[in-house]
């Protein structure tokens, strides 16, 4: 090992003293001097960061040369400078041309990955993209220097193609380790040893730190230990509680893979004690910013501030540049290979407990045409790549066997209702769920009787909706809606069900809402038979960007999704904090989804698990497990699946009416004009009362 680390340490000399010569060195062309002299000045900052992090100086610099230098790593990307910077690809490709824009700006954004990699003292993953830069600079400075000409633009794209595809095989395993063994223990250690009441630790990631991060980290530091414990004790129990409810036997696996923002760990230090007394250790790792690791808009493992989401934005569909048909075989092939070596680690993967955050300020994201983009073969096989990856994992971590949770904080970014509004956050996720199953039994039991509901908007919101129930056998025994309370989606509050598609027709409409981080504006779906059919919304100035939008974030680049859940949310507590503070819109669809009914596009919510059983409270047996694809699985299991599912919520004050309809057309309302009318659930309207509604 020793040696192996001996022979990385002099590729990385190598590579900065080559760095160091191109100063004195043309390329021909300023524009590309100009790049590789501004790169090149970022790989010495990155080397210089090294230094100083070997040598200490996370512990004995003071804290504002802490920030200075956390700044200066993600300065070129800020807003601020994003307009120059040659990791934005219309400056890249305005300043470089066609020909070299787009994979330049893509190597100048890989390299950023590198940040990451030097706080986490990843020696291998420096080296190999130090000499990727170096491969694709010398391939410029040989042409110019020997032939007078600049290379093709498919060489540079070549030697890209094959850096991915060499190092294929190392991400996966990689991968595959951190998320289902506690070997990276680097968030690990900060989160149980730093003295996280000093700003210093926030640093020890290498994640931009912003204002946000800083003072959610601050206010954190200034709650009661009981708040904390509260905090921490409903987000393990949820975990918990999920696995009992379903009937899973917890005590057979040993790993919960933890994602969070940074700026919570003294929550979570108390929830890593609370996991290990069931015996579970954590699985943390770095939400990915390289190529290697797929990364994406959607956040997963530990994160700190958001530089600028434009950047990710323009970057999400960068593997557009090599996306062929050997590059998704090779992907798949060290999938399943990193699978297999760590096969029985697998098998003791309990499932992820999350930390989502909300309350950043609005993005409107920019449609660029200089930003790559995939082409329709390409998308194609993205989907075919999704859903093959999707089944190698499901063949070691078993769906059956494994659970998880969801529970969500506001963060500063929100604005002067931050403090108050965390305080009822936490009074949220902790409601009655018991006086919640109560009442939720009683709409259940009403929805057992109807054939289908009929959900029609007001004020506005043109919904008009038909959705399909699921036939029951034996209503003694059976049941169509699960009665959702705090357990793996914290908050309490919904019902929910897998609608069935024939049937399930008309149009569903929302006037804002926001979906995985991303703002919609009178977003609109069609469905006929429980599909999409046309959708729309009015976040851009034509229909074919805004089509392209929605199929390429909602319906995640399928030409159409089924209808996969209905749902009707019951927190009316939440809906009512929302409308006092102001912070609807803001709301993350966690929450949102239980404050009104909501419709999911994708997957049922029993993807992969149809064929277990699982019960109600009451002891019936929840039947309206699959719809019409999901039971393609027998025979077409291609299709069966999409691998997503993304919920749509109508807020109560956009909502008409919603009935339950007997086969007889006797109909049963059960929300009229924002209110609960069924007999039974008056109590649901307290918290309209109480605050004025």
């Amino acid at each position: 090992m020793d040696e192996q680390m001996d022979i990385l340490e002099e590729r990385i000399e190598l590579a900065e003293n080559r760095i160091a010569q191109m100063e004195s060195e043309q390329l021909g062309s300023e524009s590309l001097s100009d790049y590789f002299r501004t790169v090149g000045a970022f790989l010495k900052q990155i080397l210089e960061t090294r230094r100083f992090l070997l040598a200490g100086g996370l512990e004995s610099a003071p804290i504002r040369e802490l920030r200075e230098r956390n700044r200066a790593l993600y300065e070129d990307i800020l807003p601020e400078h994003y307009g120059k910077s040659y990791a934005n690809p219309t400056v890249a490709v305005n300043q470089l041309g066609e020909e070299y824009g787009q994979p330049l700006c893509f190597l100048y954004t890989e390299l950023r990955s590198l940040i990451g990699f030097v706080y986490e003292g990843e020696t291998e993953e420096i080296a190999i993209r130090l000499e990727l830069f170096l491969e694709v600079y010398n391939c410029f400075w040989y042409e110019w220097n020997e032939n007078r000409m600049l290379p093709a633009g498919k060489s540079i794209q070549e030697i890209l193609y094959w850096f991915v595809s060499d190092y294929a095989d190392m991400s996966a395993e990689k991968k595959i380790e951190k998320l289902v063994t506690e070997g990276n223990r680097f968030a690990a250690d900060i989160i149980r040893q730093e003295d996280l009441s000093d700003e210093r630790y926030l640093y020890k990631y290498g994640e931009y730190i912003s204002e946000n991060e800083r003072k959610l980290a601050e206010f954190m530091a200034t709650l009661p230990e009981e708040t904390i414990a509260t905090m921490a004790d409903t987000y393990t129990e949820g975990y918990r509680i999920g696995f009992e409810v379903t009937g899973k036997d917890l005590s057979r696996k040993k790993i919960v893979e933890i994602r969070y923002r940074v700026g919570f760990e003294r929550m979570l230090r108390k929830a890593l004690q609370n996991f290990e007394g069931m015996g579970l250790k954590p699985a943390i790792y770095r939400n990915p910013s390289s190529i290697l690791y797929n990364p994406s808009i959607f956040k997963t493992g530990f994160y700190g501030g958001e530089a600028n989401r434009q950047f990710d934005f323009d970057h999400k569909d960068d593997k557009a540049l090599f996306l062929d048909k050997n590059y998704v075989n090779r992907r798949l092939e060290v999938l399943r290979t990193a699978f297999e070596e760590y096969r029985e680690a697998a098998l003791l993967y309990a499932g992820p407990a999350v930390v989502e955050t909300f309350g950043e300020k609005e993005f409107e994201p920019v449609n660029k045409k200089e930003a790559v983009s995939l082409r329709e073969k390409q998308n194609a096989l993205w989907l075919e790549f999704r859903s093959a990856s999707g089944e190698i994992q499901r063949k070691y971590i078993l769906e059956e066997e494994r659970s998880f949770t969801i529970i969500a904080f506001p963060i500063p970014e929100i604005g002067d209702v931050f403090e108050e509004l965390f305080e009822e956050t936490i009074r949220i996720n902790t409601l009655d769920y018991k006086l919640y199953q109560g009442i939720q039994q009683i709409i259940i039991d009403t929805l057992n009787q109807a054939e289908y509901c009929r959900i029609v908007g007001m004020n506005g919101n043109c919904t008009d909706l038909t959705v399909q129930l699921y036939p029951l056998q034996d209503a003694e025994k059976e049941t169509k809606f699960e009665n959702c309370v705090a357990d793996v989606n914290i908050p309490v509050g919904e019902v929910f069900t897998s609608p069935v598609l024939k049937g399930t027709n008309g149009i569903l409409h929302v006037s804002r809402v926001y979906l995985n981080g991303l703002e919609y504006k009178d977003l609109q779906l069609e469905f006929r038979n429980g599909m999409t059919t046309g959708y729309s919304c009015a976040n851009f100035g034509t229909k074919e960007e805004n089509q392209a939008f929605i199929r390429e974030n909602v319906l995640f680049r399928d030409e159409s999704l089924p209808m996969g859940e209905f749902a009707i949310g019951t927190n009316t507590t939440a809906y009512m904090v929302a409308k006092k503070l102001g912070v609807g819109a803001k709301l993350p669809i966690l929450i949102a989804e239980k404050m009104g009914p909501h419709f999911a596009v994708g997957d049922t919510c029993y993807s992969h698990v149809e064929d277990i059983r699982v019960y109600n409270p009451d002891g019936k047996e929840i039947v309206a497990r699959e719809n019409e694809v999901a039971a393609l699985r027998r025979t077409q299991p291609a299709k069966a699946y999409f691998n997503c599912h993304t919920d749509i919520t109508i807020p109560y004050n956009e909502l008409g009416s919603l009935s339950a309809v007997k086969a007889n057309g006797e109909e049963i309302l059960i929300i009229e004009k924002g209110r609960f009318v069924l007999p039974g659930t008056e109590a649901l309207n307290e918290a309209f009362d109480s605050d004025g509604e």
